[in-house]
């Protein structure tokens, strides 16, 4: 089996997909988690963070008894789009969602939590209101952990493997990542090809996460912030 770079294409835009839905998923979840009172907070924040605890294999499972042929969602989607969610594309966008999210979600609320409230109260004042609050000042004075994030977030996409082989499989040429690619090539005796995947996976997440620690953002001042109201 000769090397094939479409793993390595096919990952790339998995993990951009994921991490750009992951990105508007997780900064509403922070905004109203910090932002709302909401009763149970730390049970949803719990069920938030399970992704980093369970076994990839649970979550895979999980997936597959939401999404599968026999459940009510799978056999509305097949009904809906005329074919299944299993073993596409699709779901393995849907897998890397779930196990990056918890990382947007910390690095976003960290984030928001570190924005001074009277800076916030001030912008109040001004009378701006909520949304132009969290467009002109949260989100920019919080812009760093969301860098921080969005990298890290991708990077946790592009290293899934568990929950991905099980939901979305690992058919070569079209659902086939950098990970199962890995794991399959070893199984098949394929060393090099292994190798290869091994080399470009280290050093792409190497890459992601020496901008993450080297990321320099100015923040804005305060100034330039009450400015636009």
């Amino acid at each position: 089996m000769e090397f094939s770079w479409h793993p390595v294409q096919l990952t790339i835009i998995v993990s951009a997909c994921a991490t750009f839905i992951t990105f508007f998923i997780g900064l509403l979840a922070a905004y109203i988690m910090v932002k709302k009172p909401i009763k149970g907070k730390a049970i949803i924040e719990t069920l938030f963070f399970l992704p980093l605890v369970l076994p990839p294999t649970v979550i895979g499972f999980l997936l597959l008894m939401i999404f599968g042929n026999k459940s009510f969602i799978g056999q509305a989607i097949e009904t809906l789009f005329g074919q299944s969610l299993l073993f596409t594309v699709p779901a393995a966008v849907i897998a890397a969602i779930v196990v990056s999210f918890p990382l947007m979600y910390q690095s976003i609320k960290t984030g928001f939590l570190s924005v001074n409230e009277n800076v916030i109260d001030a912008a109040k004042d001004l009378g701006a209101t909520n949304n132009q609050i969290l467009r002109k000042v949260i989100i920019p004075l919080s812009i760093k952990s969301i860098i921080t994030g969005i990298i890290l977030s991708f990077t946790r996409a592009f290293g899934e493997f568990g929950a991905t082989l099980m939901f979305a499989g690992n058919i070569p040429g079209k659902t086939q990542t950098i990970s199962t690619a890995i794991f399959f090539s070893i199984e098949s005796g394929q060393t090099l090809n292994a190798w290869y995947y091994v080399a470009i996976s280290i050093l792409f997440s190497f890459v992601l996460l020496f901008i993450s620690n080297r990321v320099k953002v100015k923040g804005l001042s305060k100034k330039s912030i009450f400015r636009h109201y």
